[in-house]
């Protein structure tokens, strides 16, 4: 499954995310596929697009954040597998 990831870095230290990102990297289990990454203008936000066959994957990656950061985790499809499943109920 593919999912948007919103880390939301409002009220928090935005210098010690950055630490602990320079310093230890995503902190994300192997599993967990990020195929992009965008941050907004301001920093204050970054939507990444990422894949996991098994949703504790996500989870796990969370807690080793969920100190400095605040998640907003959405499932997505894309626009022609969406159009692809409806096909047979339009």
């Amino acid at each position: 499954m593919q999912f948007i990831v919103i880390e939301d870095f409002t009220g928090c230290d935005r210098k010690e995310i950055y630490r602990r990102f320079r310093d230890r990297g995503r902190l994300k289990p192997d599993e967990l596929v990020v195929h992009h990454s965008w941050i907004a203008a301001d920093m204050s936000r970054c939507f990444l697009l990422v894949e996991a066959d098994d949703v504790t994957l996500l989870q796990r990656w969370v807690i080793e954040w969920a100190d400095l950061v605040e998640f907003e985790i959405v499932p997505v499809a894309t626009n022609k597998d969406m159009t692809e499943a409806l096909s047979g109920h339009l």
